[in-house]
């Protein structure tokens, strides 16, 4: 049994049990399909749009035996048609898990308070765990060890670098982040950071995101004037000293913070990233409907209902998140 119920954060969880995703996710490849979730019934919330992350988790969903529902219109957005807790009891009482894909994080952490099934972080403004799980099983796929080797993230600190950020430290490899002053980790984040764009020299791989993520559309002239320098380009990538791999999360801004030179160079990791979303995601829903099923101790969704207040072995104080 796994030592984790949802999976709102990758900082939350053990080296150990992220070495066990990183090799089910390994495994999951093997397969189109094996019914380990077969009978299971997957919601899906979607406040934000999205190519990678609804393809891959209704087609994982699938080939596992389960069956996805998306939810649309006001349903998916978190607390619009009825508040949150509602939600969360409500679909517990039908569905296996909830896959959500929010603005707010704390929106996902009170869906999974309230919640009695798995939920899984889809990606919130706070993190992107299922990226970073597949960003980390990518350089495993190159990487014989990550003992020694730097990963190096340029642009904007934001969901998907602080998630990366955590899984580098779990899977033991080096970390460091080049921002621009104003747009790097917080002073409680220990993050080795520099906003010298120098300090890529010595980087194995080379990581870059848009630099205005959904919601920040208004700061996209400002944020296109402070973040020029941090363009991932030949120039850029010759400073390293070193032949990195080039990653990037998608959807690309191309010619903005990485030109097509980098991107489409047989360096780049970009599309093996982006099918390794599938596996990892994968990993992560038959190890959470494991876990639940080893946790409750009973067949299918039997004793929801005889859980007072629908908040049983729920932390009170921040979600479940890895427990």
């Amino acid at each position: 049994m796994n030592n984790y119920a949802d999976l709102l954060s990758i900082g939350a969880v053990s080296p150990a049990d992220f070495g066990r995703l990183l090799n089910l996710a390994a495994a999951q490849r093997g397969s189109r399909r094996d019914y380990e979730l077969a009978g299971k019934n997957i919601a899906l919330i979607f406040e934000k749009p999205s190519l990678r992350t609804r393809v891959t988790f209704e087609v994982a969903i699938r080939q596992l035996g389960g069956w996805p529902i998306l939810l649309g219109g006001a349903e998916s957005r978190l607390g619009e048609r009825e508040s949150v807790p509602d939600l969360a009891r409500n679909l517990s009482l039908w569905v296996d898990a909830i896959v959500a894909r929010v603005f707010r994080h704390a929106d996902l952490e009170e869906l999974a308070h309230y919640a009695t099934i798995p939920v899984v972080n889809a990606l919130s403004d706070w993190e992107h765990p299922c990226q970073a799980l597949a960003d980390v099983l990518t350089l495993a796929d190159f990487w014989p060890e990550f003992d020694g080797k730097l990963l190096v993230y340029v642009g904007d600190w934001n969901n998907v670098s602080r998630s990366l950020w955590k899984a580098a430290e779990l899977a033991g490899m080096s970390f460091r982040a080049v921002c621009p002053a104003g747009y790097a980790p917080g002073a409680d984040e220990a993050v080795l950071w520099s906003s010298d764009v120098a300090a890529v020299e010595g980087a194995d791989a080379i990581y870059t995101d848009v630099w205005a993520s959904m919601g920040q559309e208004s700061e996209t002239e400002a944020r296109a004037a402070a973040f020029q320098p941090y363009q991932v380009n030949e120039r850029l990538i010759e400073r390293t000293g070193k032949r990195p791999y080039f990653m990037h999360c998608l959807p690309a801004h191309r010619g903005v913070e990485v030109v097509d030179a980098v991107i489409d160079s047989e360096y780049s990791l970009v599309f093996h990233q982006a099918a390794n979303r599938l596996p990892a995601e994968k990993a992560i829903l038959v190890s959470l409907l494991e876990n639940h099923h080893e946790a409750s101790g009973e067949e299918g969704r039997a004793g929801v209902l005889g859980r007072p207040g629908h908040i049983h072995n729920h932390s009170v104080a921040q979600g479940k998140l890895w427990m």
